[in-house]
């Protein structure tokens, strides 16, 4: 599974709407939505290319969604980063119309951890194993949730980090956001410039495991509260017919 299968799958269980009106905790306290101006365009009978203009001050990303039908369910493709203008959504269904939008996320994150994984795959052992660690749960022991997103406050702390196999990692953290609507789990594997998502987690979760990727043998993790802001445009596009190959067969 790559990461943003991974993280789609995941951010199915996290479709809230509501109000991100304030930064995280490396931003001002003022923050304002500029606005996104969202349009898409075919790349190819079955392929749309989706790009996008337009500022939220103190977001540090986007959420990209798709639904079939107008007034949903959406469906999450992406979280990208605040510099990021284009997605595209490649090989789809021929003669249907996708509908997308943008919704900014603001949020502040945890210290991270840095965890290195010992070298190989799964032995047969843990590939019976149940893996009963991994789910995503609220424990109570580390849930303190008494601040706003919207202040530095609220960015969970003792972000813990257990090597339970060659390719699993248990996390436990505290939580203290009162009104996140999600927690992120990002990721920066070694070499890597940036965090990314690997995880997409409800709020007042403070113990989750994650079942890693090749690339992830040595990586930092953090914990991000977030609360999502005021959502994009929608726009809407049909696809065309399915090109046949234009070879001549022998």
């Amino acid at each position: 599974m790559t990461t943003t299968a991974r993280v789609a799958t995941a951010a199915a269980l996290v479709l809230a709407l509501a109000a991100c009106t304030t930064p995280p905790a490396e931003e001002k306290a003022t923050r304002t939505f500029t606005g996104t101006r969202l349009t898409a365009v075919l790349s190819s009978p079955v392929d749309i290319t989706l790009r996008w203009t337009g500022e939220e001050r103190g977001a540090v990303g986007r959420v990209v969604e798709f639904a079939t039908e107008a007034k949903g369910p959406y469906t999450v493709l992406q979280y990208v980063p605040p510099g990021q203008r284009t997605y595209h959504h490649p090989d789809l269904m021929p003669g249907t119309t996708f509908h997308y939008r943008l919704r900014p996320y603001c949020g502040p994150a945890s210290q991270p951890a840095e965890v290195a994984l010992p070298p190989g795959g799964l032995s047969e052992r843990d590939q019976r194993n149940d893996h009963e660690w991994a789910p995503p749960r609220t424990t109570g022991g580390r849930v303190v949730r008494t601040h706003p997103v919207r202040e530095a406050a609220s960015a969970p702390t003792g972000l813990k980090a257990t090597v339970k196999h060659a390719n699993g990692i248990h996390f436990t953290w505290t939580d203290h956001a009162a009104d996140e609507e999600a927690q992120l789990l990002e990721i920066r594997p070694a070499g890597s410039p940036a965090f990314r998502p690997a995880a997409v987690l409800g709020p007042g979760v403070d113990s989750f495991g994650l079942i890693t990727l090749p690339d992830e043998k040595k990586a930092s993790y953090r914990i991000r509260a977030i609360a999502y802001g005021e959502q994009s445009n929608a726009v809407r596009l049909k696809t065309g017919v399915r090109p046949t190959s234009s070879a001549t067969p022998r």
